[in-house]
């Protein structure tokens, strides 16, 4: 069995176009966003241990932020997810699963 870490950002803020109704249409709405990502453990951690080693938190709440596409309206936050989850899983072959949770 594989050694294994779980990482955790929680509660980050961001707008994003996203809703059905015509009212939520055309604005964007503040999405709650928490993450955890499974991460394949290779090395033993020390307290001197490079970044590297890891994976960065700022790639996780790139994400969700900055990673979004900007102009893009999402129907369904479960879009919103995937995206996410499609751009932590391409960025780094240690990432086993991630998990997102949206809170509208």
């Amino acid at each position: 069995m594989t050694d294994s870490l779980i990482l955790e950002v929680a509660i980050l803020e961001t707008d994003v176009l996203t809703g059905i109704y015509s009212e939520e249409t055309g604005r964007p709405q503040p999405l709650r966003i928490t993450m955890r990502v499974g991460l394949k453990q290779q090395e033993r951690y020390t307290a001197d241990c490079p970044l590297a080693a890891s994976k960065n938190y700022m790639d996780l709440k790139f994400a969700a932020t900055e990673g979004l596409p900007k102009g893009v309206h999402f129907k369904l936050i479960e879009a919103v997810a995937d995206h996410i989850i499609e751009t932590l899983m391409l960025q780094d072959d240690r990432v086993m699963w991630v998990e997102v949770k949206i809170v509208k």
